[in-house]
């Protein structure tokens, strides 16, 4: 028996939601934005209620310096082209996550972390603020992490990159769920 879904504004913004990754405007994105952003996405399920993250705002002011920190990091060949990549968003959320000791600490601290991702790109986009999470190969090189002063018991999950923009990325669509589920018959 197949049920009648009822689209919500939250359904409609999960569907419609983008991964923005070039063709920023002008507008800057401002601290204060991203702080507000931050104050309703990190209401995200937590194991414990552990709050396992903390945030490096990297603003238009600072992106130029910035940027040839983390370019300087990367073989002289590659840093034109990491320099152009980086100068691409307005600005940046590094998202820091605290490493415990064991492993299933670490998957709650990621799930939530990666949760709380998920609720403040899906915050942005209800604002037309781009969002893009992204884990180059920079976030794993121990002298980023000494530029943003990142601990040795704490990961880099990502840099999201943050602008505003004109025009919505193409939508791509997905497998259909009944493609991807079974139901365990014990």
């Amino acid at each position: 028996m197949e049920q009648t879904r009822k689209s919500t504004a939250l359904a409609t913004i999960i569907r419609e939601r983008r991964a923005v990754k070039k063709g920023y405007n002008d507008k800057p994105v401002t601290e204060e934005t991203v702080m507000n952003l931050l104050d309703d996405a990190t209401w995200a399920p937590t194991h414990g209620n552990r709050q396992p993250w903390r945030f490096i705002f990297v603003g238009p002011e600072q992106k130029e310096t910035f940027t040839e920190k983390v370019a300087a990091t990367y073989p002289e060949e590659k840093q034109k082209n990491r320099r152009e990549y980086l100068n691409e968003p307005n600005a940046f959320l590094i998202v820091v996550m605290d490493v415990p000791d064991n492993q299933k600490q670490w998957d709650e601290n990621f799930g939530a972390t990666a949760s709380m991702i998920q609720n403040f790109w899906l915050l942005a986009w209800e604002q037309q603020l781009g969002v893009v999470w992204k884990t180059n190969p920079h976030i794993y090189d121990p002298k980023v992490k000494e530029i943003l002063d990142v601990g040795e018991d704490e990961k880099i999950v990502g840099f999201i990159h943050l602008g505003y923009f004109d025009e919505k990325p193409i939508k791509k669509g997905r497998v259909p769920v009944s493609e991807k589920f079974s139901t365990f018959k014990g």
